[in-house]
């Protein structure tokens, strides 16, 4: 709820809304670049093909 609440103050200052955005797009990166690591790592059939 940290950005429905920065969402009030926004137009005064926008580092209330800084910090909770930047913290979801670090997760949601991660998870997708640990996610692609783990397919390249486990996936019989990208082995196969050498990629």
């Amino acid at each position: 709820m940290m950005i429905a609440d920065a969402r009030i103050s926004m137009h005064e200052s926008l580092s209330g809304l800084l910090f909770p955005v930047l913290s979801i797009v670090v997760t949601v990166l991660g998870c997708n670049l640990l996610g692609d690591g783990l397919r390249v790592a486990l996936d019989p059939r990208m082995r196969a093909r050498g990629d």
